[in-house]
């Protein structure tokens, strides 16, 4: 690839393109004179660039009434940002349901589908029902296949640049998988995959309770948890995409797994699912003794786990997901329990996004790709290095 320098006229033309395309997404409906004040471009260079984009569908001429009130003479000519030239998906793979969002071209949610599969359901199995889930989407939308312009994925595990999963014990057949490769069988557009947490970190910044923080951790607390985090406003995956892995913290302690600690018998809590669990959590909240205490010790484990993570990155913000997000008064203990361990306790905060916040969080994977495309964005907040 040759060297681009300032005077490559294709460089210039795409640099020109974005500029012009951003300053239409933000304003209603503006007129070529506001596009030039905006822009700081020419104005042949303006009405060259809108033209181009009216061609690519991306932009359209708003009716003459839009953007402005009555004035005598022939109205100024009005663009906007066509927002529905295209679509996007953020799927969330999980291992009691799959659920599936669309928006358009602004990321603004349009419809959404949830199903539940079987835990111990097979990676074709689990495939076929984010399938569906997909198909009944679009046909319930009306939005054809070929209008998507980008579908984002989170699933539990370690993943590599290319979708595949390195390791992910929360699903069977996971481990190995191509997962972004058997996905873009099924579409003409990127597929980009990411894990679960760093998915809900992305989402609780973009529409969330970390809107506005820069340096956060999100952690998604359940049998094994995972936690996603943002440096200096980048998703932080760690040199091989393990970053955040803080289920892996057990290992140190003999007596640390969930099994144990979510016992109320003295033995292994088996089977350990979600729906054992939360029979745990709703007998603590009925005043049943032992499972107030197997609550205490799994709360107790979560605050270990996030103070790990907490001195390790200082961050301003710990937003708490997942199971511990339903239990009643867990902020203080949190808060307090960190402020004995962290030499600089951050806020810690519920997650405002619950359950949506994994697909959301796919959703935006999505849109920072095509604005990459689109806006020549440099750097968004999930691109890898």
């Amino acid at each position: 690839m040759g060297r681009l320098t300032g005077g490559d006229p294709s460089l210039l033309r795409r640099i020109n393109s974005a500029v012009v395309l951003q300053a239409l997404r933000a304003a209603d409906s503006p007129t070529l004179t506001h596009l030039v004040q905006v822009t700081g471009l020419s104005r042949p260079t303006v009405e060259g660039v809108v033209e181009g984009l009216i061609g690519t569908g991306l932009v359209v001429e708003a009716p003459a009434g839009d953007g402005g009130g009555r004035r005598q003479g022939r109205p100024a000519r009005r663009f906007r940002f066509r927002a529905e030239a295209g679509h996007l998906l953020g799927v969330e793979i999980g291992p009691h349901r799959v659920a599936v969002v669309l928006s358009d071209l602004s990321g603004r949610v349009r419809d959404g589908v949830q199903r539940p599969v079987d835990e111990g359901a097979s990676a074709d199995e689990r495939l076929d029902r984010v399938r569906a889930a997909v198909a009944e989407l679009l046909r319930r939308t009306g939005v054809p296949r070929g209008s998507l312009r980008a579908v984002g994925v989170a699933t539990p595990g370690i993943v590599e640049a290319d979708g595949t999963v390195r390791l992910g014990t929360a699903l069977p057949g996971w481990t190995g998988l191509p997962l972004g490769a058997r996905l873009r069988r099924s579409f003409r557009c990127p597929v980009l995959v990411e894990n679960d947490a760093n998915a809900a970190a992305v989402a609780e910044h973009w529409q969330g309770a970390a809107a506005g923080s820069d340096d956060i951790v999100f952690v998604l607390a359940g049998l094994s948890p995972g936690a996603g985090s943002l440096i200096g406003g980048r998703l932080h995956r760690g040199f091989g995409g393990a970053a955040g892995e803080i289920g892996a913290l057990h290992l140190l302690g003999r007596e640390a797994r969930p099994e144990k600690l979510l016992s109320t018998t003295g033995r292994p809590l088996q089977p350990l699912d979600e729906e054992q669990v939360v029979a745990v959590f709703d007998a603590a909240r009925d005043g049943d003794a032992r499972a107030q205490e197997a609550v205490q010790r799994f709360l107790e484990r979560l605050v270990h786990d996030v103070a790990a993570l907490v001195l390790a990155l200082d961050p301003e913000l710990v937003v708490i997901g997942g199971w511990a997000a339903g239990l009643a008064g867990v902020l203080t203990p949190l808060r307090e329990e960190l402020a004995r361990y962290c030499l600089r306790p951050p806020q810690v905060v519920l997650s405002q996004l619950g359950e949506a916040a994994v697909a959301t969080g796919a959703l935006r994977l999505a849109l920072d790709h095509v604005e990459g495309e689109l806006f020549a964005v440099e750097g968004t907040v999930t691109s890898r290095r």
